[in-house]
């Protein structure tokens, strides 16, 4: 599971980190992904839009040189992962809307469609996703959702609104004080976007400590290893070679 925010770039960079060790995973097929919801500026106001630039000068106290210069330092991070980034000229606002949305398209299957297609837009692209809602709905509907329906979760500010709360309330469960943040099988924590190597060996970690199940003896007394197959009072099943067929 992936705890992930839209408007952080660190969660766009990191995203592509964890998607490359995982292509690479043996068991890549076995692994489902979840992302879950996790603001910056919780309680923002829709209308509080501002140049990215500023929000840092004011939230972080940075200078305004120190500001670009981070900005040009996550555009190579980008770079380096193929992925495009505008380092001047973006701006930043409450991404409630974009959560909500997102537990939209999960409903539906298409969440992944529309995250990929909301961190495109807000890192890469000129036109903003902050100040216009048909916005959000074109980048649904490229997502594969339906493009009323999206209208509609948008303009009713409740909707989907309980599940983005309640991610952000398992995050908090769970230690995680930013993001991005990582939990695999709700038993190891990654934070921050880590190089793919360290992404590798908390699958391979996570992967090998996971618990199995212990067979309990259905009362034949086999052991085991025991081959049951006589017919014995252990439960039929179907295993690689097909069902066996009762005789009677």
């Amino acid at each position: 599971m992936a705890s992930l925010v839209q408007g952080c770039p660190w969660c766009y960079v990191g995203k592509a980190r964890f998607e490359k060790a995982l292509a690479a995973f043996p068991h890549r097929d076995e692994v489902e992904v979840v992302h879950r919801s996790f603001e910056l500026d919780p309680g923002r106001a829709k209308d509080d839009i501002q140049p990215v630039i500023t929000m840092l000068t004011r939230k972080y106290g940075m200078s305004e040189a120190q500001a670009e210069a981070g900005e040009d330092n996550l555009g190579a991070q980008a770079a380096a992962e193929g992925l495009p980034y505008r380092t001047r000229g973006r701006d930043h606002g409450s991404t409630f809307d974009m959560h909500r949305l997102l537990h939209f398209a999960r409903e539906r299957g298409r969440q992944t469609e529309l995250l990929d297609l909301l961190y495109r837009a807000n890192f890469a692209e000129e036109r903003s996703v902050y100040d216009d809602d048909e916005r959000l709905v074109e980048l649904a509907a490229a997502a594969g959702l339906d493009a009323d329906a999206a209208r509609r979760v948008l303009a009713d500010p409740e909707a989907y609104a309980d599940g983005v709360r309640a991610d952000e309330r398992e995050a908090a469960q769970l230690g995680a004080t930013g993001v991005p943040f990582f939990v695999l099988d709700r038993a190891y924590g990654v934070s921050g976007a880590q190089p793919a190597e360290v992404f590798a060996r908390a699958l391979d970690q996570a992967w090998g400590e996971r618990p199995r199940l212990k067979p309990v003896d259905g009362g034949s007394g086999a052991a085991d290893g025991q081959d049951t197959r006589d017919g014995g009072d252990a439960g039929e099943v179907c295993g690689p070679d097909g069902c066996a067929v009762p005789q009677h």
